[in-house]
């Protein structure tokens, strides 16, 4: 008998949450059945085609709007009327002083009734969230109405700015598990709750499929490039980035900065790129398939992610298992990949100088030099960051929670 897990994510598939989609397909690998469920992400367009094939498999809560989410919440109120009237006094003590409104809380509920039925009918025994916002609540919820048990990975760094008010002690305290995707990110989950649910809390990291780490390796080019990969916000710092390359270039440096991503920060990096007169320095490529990410990754020298917020980036994961080099700063979950010196540069956040200083570094380093920064990178990627290595630690996890099915695989 397989397993049958459901997982749960606010938008799927998301470009930058690749990482979800490659945990999904190595439990499936696994021998494991799972079900996609998603609030949203049934519509715009996506680039990578084994993204479109995801959506496919993915049932989406609001797709059907208001109406069908009323009568879920009528349906499991006239079926199971103590369970609902459990889950409804969890949801209002979630939402008193919390970050939302007490609506949204009765939202999640509602959202947590649509789902129920649907888990139900695919068999699923545990129910796995990503992020400990409110996809984790949904789930929490849902475990309240009668649901299988449920567990949730912890990224960062949206979880540590709030914890207090997504209520993430009482989600974890419910919880049968808890993913953290490094130590720095568990660390911060056992800050808020009691010492006797620490063992719940365990790290698994986000992990690589083999056909990405096995690429055949390209020399680091002589071109003097350096690549940056995330969304555009104001969490990745790329406006810090803008103004180091100003430097760079006021000094006669020659070199170019590619930016790929997209995000609300778009038109302000665009602006800032065109007052400095860097056009020809720095090149935004908006969102891009993979294949495409991998080739700019293969031009550059060396990935540069000058971060203020993070939990452990896949870029850096990706950038290191491509044998380049790693630029970035020395916060949250990256020291635990990235040593300094080894596999890359560590800056202080938010230091423009440190920036700078690092840049002229990577610019100027001699070839081989960087070759060989970039194969030790690679054989630290592969040995921490395999997906399938890392899903197969999340089945075990999966399986002990349900132990009835643990004795029969």
């Amino acid at each position: 008998m397989s397993a049958r897990i459901a997982y749960f994510v606010n938008q799927y598939p998301r470009i930058s949450h690749s990482f979800i989609r490659r945990e999904i397909l190595a439990l499936e690998r696994l021998g494991f059945d799972v079900q996609r469920v998603a609030l949203r992400g049934w519509e715009g367009n996506l680039v990578d085609a084994v993204d479109r094939c995801e959506r496919a498999k993915t049932r989406y809560v609001l797709r059907e709007g208001l109406p069908a989410l009323l009568w879920a919440v009528l349906r499991v109120l006239s079926t199971a009327p103590a369970r609902f009237a459990g889950a409804l006094a969890l949801a209002l003590r979630m939402g008193w002083r919390a970050e939302r409104p007490l609506a949204y809380h009765l939202a999640y509920l509602a959202e947590a009734c649509r789902i129920l039925p649907w888990m139900r009918e695919f068999g699923a025994i545990h129910l796995h969230a990503h992020f400990g916002t409110n996809s984790a609540e949904v789930a929490m919820l849902a475990r309240a109405l009668g649901g299988p048990p449920y567990s949730f990975t912890v990224h960062g760094p949206e979880e540590f700015d709030k914890p207090q008010f997504i209520g993430l002690g009482e989600k974890v305290r419910r919880a049968a598990f808890v993913i953290a995707i490094s130590s720095f990110a568990r660390s911060q989950v056992q800050r808020w709750v009691e010492h006797s649910h620490w063992p719940k809390i365990r790290v698994v990291h986000c992990g690589l499929e083999p056909e990405f780490h096995a690429q055949a390796a390209v020399p680091p080019p002589a071109r003097r490039r350096m690549v940056c990969i995330g969304r555009l916000n104001e969490q990745k710092g790329q406006l810090l980035l803008v103004e180091a390359a100003s430097r760079l270039a006021s000094r006669g440096i020659e070199f170019e900065v590619v930016l790929i991503g997209e995000g609300e920060m778009r038109e302000e990096i665009d602006a800032l790129v065109e007052r400095l007169g860097l056009q020809d320095r720095v090149r935004l490529t908006g969102a891009i398939g993979t294949d495409e990410m991998v080739e700019e990754i293969l031009k550059a020298r060396a990935l540069v992610l000058p971060s203020f917020a993070e939990g452990l980036p896949m870029t850096i994961m990706e950038a290191m298992s491509l044998r380049r080099p790693v630029l970035t700063t020395s916060i949250a979950g990256i020291p635990e990949l990235v040593q300094p010196g080894k596999h890359g540069w560590l800056f202080p956040a938010g230091s423009v100088e440190a920036l700078v200083e690092a840049m002229e570094m990577v610019l100027d380093l001699p070839v081989d030099e960087l070759e060989a920064m970039g194969e030790a990178a690679h054989a630290r990627a592969v040995e921490r960051h395999s997906v399938d290595v890392e899903a197969a630690k999340l089945a075990i996890l999966f399986l002990e929670s349900c132990p009835q099915l643990a004795k029969r695989t």
